[in-house]
């Protein structure tokens, strides 16, 4: 008897073991009982939420945009030599001076763009026993105004004046041995304006070339009696002050740093008038400038020019200069 209670009660413990293990892992499922949970105690708000507009004055910043870019050099140079009159080296005291001026203002918005390029140069030089004679003496103004068809195309139209300051000379020697000065040009003799309206290739800022299709160009030779000592009289006729011409014109502008504070800039004109195709106008205009410091530079100028109105032959000219020069702005 004994033995079978114990058996009993080792049965019963098993299944109540059994039981609560089983209990344990039942999942309960919660979806149709009705299960209320207790208020919560933190206090709740509901209700609407008000906005009110307020007026915030703008911020305004004083700031304009500046279409144009502005440029300026001014420069001077100078040359002096003396020797004593014992000097067994040769030579003759001589004084040199020049000044040049560059202004070029751009205007660029949107497609629409002007340019507007001054250049003013002119130097002396007096030896000795001698005249003074000229080494450098120019006036030039273009006007240019464009409007951007593709990329690198562009319709212009631009007006352009040329002259000089002084009265030029050519030089030979009386039967004294004295220098005598014969006069070839003047202001306004001769003068040039040009009229001319095209297309323009601009494929860098560096490099553009004008391809004036109508161009248009009057000669002046305002002094009337400048044909006496120069018969070719500019290509203006003998009593008359002006020469008309239609004519197709190409016009090529280069300006690149080649090395380093050393800068580059060539313009190449050639004038063909529709009168006469065979006789064409020709003028390249190289400049070289480097910089020595802040102020001081050496510049080398060359010009090659060929116009049968002045001579049958091609003209040259070249100046090397050491001087100041100042750019604005900086």
């Amino acid at each position: 008897m004994k033995r079978l209670l114990l058996t009993s009660f080792a049965v019963l413990a098993t299944f109540f073991s059994l039981s609560a293990q089983e209990i344990d892992t039942i999942p309960i499922s919660v979806k149709d009982m009705e299960i209320r949970l207790k208020r919560s105690p933190l206090p709740t708000r509901i209700g609407v939420i008000l906005f009110q507009p307020r007026d915030l004055k703008p911020a305004l910043v004083q700031a304009k945009i500046n279409y144009w870019k502005t440029k300026a050099t001014v420069g001077i140079n100078a040359n002096q030599a003396s020797f004593s009159e014992n000097w067994k080296g040769g030579g003759v005291n001589s004084i040199a001076i020049g000044a040049l001026l560059n202004y070029k203002a751009e205007y660029s918005k949107e497609s629409y763009s002007y340019t507007s390029e001054v250049i003013m140069q002119y130097g002396k030089v007096k030896n000795k026993d001698q005249l003074q004679k000229k080494t450098n003496d120019r006036i030039y103004w273009d006007n240019k105004a464009a409007l951007q068809l593709s990329k690198n195309w562009y319709f212009f139209a631009s007006v352009s004046f040329e002259s000089q300051f002084d009265k030029g000379f050519s030089y030979s020697k009386d039967a004294n041995g004295n220098e005598v000065a014969k006069i070839l040009s003047k202001f306004m003799s001769p003068g040039y304006l040009t009229e001319s309206m095209g297309f323009e290739y601009k494929p860098s800022k560096v490099f553009s070339t004008r391809i004036g299709t109508g161009t248009a160009r009057q000669t002046f030779v305002l002094d009337t009696t400048i044909y006496r000592t120069n018969p070719k009289n500019f290509g203006v006729d003998i009593g008359k002050k002006i020469k008309n011409e239609l004519a197709f014109q190409v016009v090529s502008n280069l300006e690149k740093e080649i090395m380093k504070n050393t800068i580059l800039k060539a313009k190449y004109n050639m004038f063909i008038p529709y009168e006469d195709f065979g006789e064409i106008d020709h003028r390249l205009d190289v400049v070289i400038t480097s910089k020595l410091n802040r102020f001081l530079n050496v510049s080398l100028t060359g010009v090659v020019l060929y116009d049968k109105d002045m001579d049958l032959k091609v003209q040259r000219s070249q100046a090397l200069a050491l001087g100041a020069s100042f750019t604005f702005p900086r």
